[in-house]
């Protein structure tokens, strides 16, 4: 019983571990494993990554709703998914994004899963909770830190989608801004334009909006380096490779057009004349991208020198990326200041409980034997087999006192040496075997080695339970163990899950 306690004390330690490395030691290791980027061009005075512009990105939060799963907007199942991954945003917003302190935030799109197709009940919803995941209504981020935001296709759907529903336009941007506009970082500028109108239908209003937004950008300025921001990657050729970091395996491009030229219903990237002529018009020395949810670096050959574009993953874990991605960007050098990171432990730990000895490992075959060897090498290591032999050679007598009560008393005895002919002991190890202490002992009775039938007659005539029985008996004690052990590592390790799951999901 006393194995049984140790194991169910070790297995306690074990997922009150898990649960803490899972629920923070995960996101320090992940914080551990990030720095800001700083240039190798710039001059030596700002190599620091606190004299430039720190920039966090994060791309496709896409947050679940009716949209997601097929189920309805109050099933519990739903319910629950949407908690889980949430929480799994926040925590990994709040416990990696956040201590890195950022100076601003850049959401490359998709922050919706259905936006286009909720009801504006269910999109206010969605909308509190974007805020809430990403501490919006906290002092943390709310007004220190500015934040700006892509349209994504999950945000406002695609071109063909506007012709019909245009009212999803003016929803979004009355929340998030303009779906076309340029801010500045340092002594960078930044394009913003919204890359689900640029291939649509060429009479859309929409699509002549950011077509103008971009033309009408100074081409002559070129004081300050600019960084394209789409949402949809720019058109690269099927089966191009995508770095080192990309778990995922590549996805090709995928057109699907509305009926009578009326648009654009999906695309996995713009197309390579709408992606030429952007490179054209803006010139950028990057191109920041999202909408593929996992990682890819590729190089765009141009006359005026090669453009990298990083793809960024997604920060969900139900979007497909179990390792929630963000980016880590340092603009440029800074303007003056007057200028703007359980499933199999429980199958470990049932099968350890069911197949755990009752006796302890030493049970089982080999197992004594190894732990009496062990004894014997540690015995001879530290010197005391001295005091064992003391303990073996003691013999001992019996007193009474005056109330009659016996004691035994050891009283010392003379060794003598032994001799192979008198004594005629045998030893293994440090235990002596004499057999003049066997003359003593009462011969085995000869009955005891036959072997007992199914059913046999006890003294008072009663009958001694079947085999069958006593192992149903002994299947009822182990799981009654099982259920025991069970209870007792839930009652130490609930409250601390509790705890962890609900410490970054109250607002602060």
């Amino acid at each position: 019983m006393q194995s049984v306690t140790r194991l169910t004390l070790l297995l306690c330690a074990a997922w009150a571990a898990a649960l803490l490395y899972g629920e923070m030691g995960a996101y320090w290791a992940a914080r551990l494993s990030c720095s800001w980027p700083s240039s190798s061009s710039s001059p030596p005075s700002s190599l620091s990554p606190n004299n430039h512009v720190k920039i966090a990105v994060v791309a496709d939060p896409q947050l679940m709703d009716s949209t997601s799963l097929g189920l309805p907007p109050s099933s519990i199942a739903l319910q629950a998914a949407e908690f889980y991954t949430d929480l799994n945003m926040r925590r990994s917003f709040q416990s990696v994004v956040l201590p890195f302190k950022p100076d601003m935030l850049l959401f490359l799109g998709d922050h919706f899963d259905g936006g286009p197709y909720m009801s504006n009940e269910e999109w206010h919803e969605s909308l509190s909770r974007f805020k809430h995941i990403f501490s919006m209504n906290e002092h943390i981020t709310n007004p220190n830190i500015p934040i700006y935001y892509l349209s994504g296709n999950h945000d406002i759907g695609y071109s063909a989608f506007h012709k019909i529903h245009p009212e999803v336009i003016s929803r979004y941007e009355k929340e998030f801004g303009s779906r076309n506009y340029q801010f500045s970082a340092g002594k960078v500028d930044f394009v913003v334009v919204d890359a689900q109108t640029l291939d649509g239908a060429k009479e859309s209003k929409e699509r002549s909006s950011s077509w103008e937004f971009i033309k009408a950008l100074s081409p002559g300025n070129k004081t300050n380096p600019k960084v394209l921001l789409t949402h949809i990657p720019l058109y690269r050729p099927d089966n191009s490779p995508c770095g080192p970091h990309r778990s995922s395996p590549v996805i090709n491009q995928r057109v699907s057009n509305a009926a009578m030229d009326q648009g654009i219903t999906y695309q996995n990237y713009l197309s390579i004349e709408t992606s030429d002529l952007l490179l054209h018009l803006l010139k950028p020395v990057l191109v920041l991208s999202g909408h593929d949810h996992d990682q890819c670096t590729v190089v765009h050959p141009t006359p005026f020198g090669p453009v990298t574009e990083h793809t960024l993953g997604t920060i969900s874990w139900q979007q497909g990326n179990l390792y929630p991605s963000f980016m880590l960007l340092s603009a440029g050098p800074k303007l003056p200041a007057n200028s703007t990171d359980i499933e199999h432990e429980f199958v470990v730990t049932l099968l350890l409980l069911i197949l755990w000895p009752t006796n302890g490992l030493r049970s089982l075959p080999y197992v004594n034997s190894f732990v009496s060897f062990m004894r014997s090498v540690a015995a001879e290591l530290f010197s005391r087999t001295k005091e064992k032999d003391d303990e073996e050679d003691g013999e001992y007598e019996m007193v009474w006192d005056a109330e009659g009560s016996m004691h035994l008393v050891k009283k010392a005895v003379a060794r003598t040496p032994s001799t192979s002919s008198d004594s005629r002991t045998t030893g293994r190890g440090n235990v002596v075997a004499r057999p003049t202490a066997r003359k003593n002992q009462p011969e085995p009775d000869s009955s005891v080695l036959v072997e007992m039938s199914s059913e046999m007659i006890s003294e008072d005539g009663g009958k001694v339970p079947r085999s069958s029985k006593l192992k149903i008996r002994r299947v009822l004690q182990r799981l009654f163990r099982v259920i025991q052990s069970i209870v007792v590592i839930a009652a130490l390790n609930v409250p601390l899950y509790m705890m962890l799951l609900f410490k970054d999901w109250i607002d602060r």
